[in-house]
């Protein structure tokens, strides 16, 4: 009897230790919280391994350029040849030119960016070809309304509008409270060219809620090629570092043969031409 009962002994050892796919719980489903099967094991199809996930890079988008150029419209010429430019640019036409109407629809066709260089009151006096339609502080929101409403029925194509000269009224909140939110019943965003340091144009657009951006580099101040230089390899720079840039130009024939030579260095640092609809694109989402 005691040879049978240490036999029943091996026999129950021998079951437990046996390895086999059956559960050795034999208690019932799991208890609450635990699961019910085990994990997979790393390696198996459909699981990534956790140390694969937590090392596979993620892929970084590639910084953004956009090159905005400044006073178009007057110079058919000059216009023409910036049309031929290679990369993605957004084209800043000045109003009631002889070139603006065709330059606009060009662009756009192209598919360039297009604004509106919207004429505005300097700081100190400048004679040129657009003193007679320009936004000047303490204007009436109905006077400002109607010569906006001018611009834009002449080049129906633009997207937003810049400012040309508007030391003065871009630094007055008041009047550029009154600009937004005209901008913002048309569905335009805002680029501020930064003509002084007292410029309030990207606060007032905020408070206001339109899109809005701020050049980063202005390229051509002078026209010497080597400082155009030095300011291109700078607005790269602000790209690479941002993630995005805004390098604004005058439409100069210098300007142009300056530009087109350094355009190889975009795809050298791996940055990439947008116009500034594409730049603003994420904001507006």
């Amino acid at each position: 009897m005691l040879l049978s009962f240490f036999a029943g002994l091996l026999t129950i050892g021998v079951a437990v230790l046996m390895p086999g796919g059956e559960s050795t719980n034999v208690s019932g489903p799991p208890a609450q919280g635990e699961p019910s099967e085990p994990p997979p094991v790393p390696g198996e199809a459909g699981e990534t391994p956790r140390d694969a996930r937590e090392t596979t890079p993620v892929e970084k988008p590639a910084p953004r350029l956009a090159i905005v150029v400044d006073d178009c419209g007057y110079d058919p010429t000059r216009d023409a040849e910036w049309l031929k430019f290679p990369e993605k640019i957004t084209m800043a036409v000045i109003p009631f030119g002889p070139s603006s109407r065709r330059l606009a629809r060009t662009a756009h066709e192209r598919g360039f960016g297009v604004l509106i260089h919207v004429p505005m009151e300097p700081e100190s006096p400048v004679s040129d070809r657009t003193e007679g339609f320009r936004l000047r502080t303490g204007m009436s929101p109905e006077e400002m309304d109607s010569l906006l409403g001018r611009m834009i029925e002449e080049n129906s194509f633009a997207s937003g509008i810049s400012n040309h000269m508007g030391s003065a009224f871009t630094a007055d909140l008041e009047s550029m409270g009154t600009l937004v939110s005209l901008l913002k019943s048309r569905g335009l965003f805002l680029l501020d060219s930064v003509t002084t340091p007292r410029s309030v144009a990207v606060l007032a657009a905020l408070r206001a809620g339109v899109p809005v951006a701020r050049r980063d580099v202005f390229l051509d101040t002078g026209i010497q090629p080597e400082e155009m230089r030095l300011r291109w390899k700078q607005a790269m720079e602000i790209a690479k570092e941002k993630g995005k840039a805004i390098l604004v130009c005058h439409g100069r024939k210098e300007s142009f043969r300056t530009i087109l030579d350094l355009v190889p260095d975009l795809e050298a640092e791996g940055i990439r031409a947008v116009t500034i609809d594409e730049l603003l694109a994420g904001r507006r989402q």
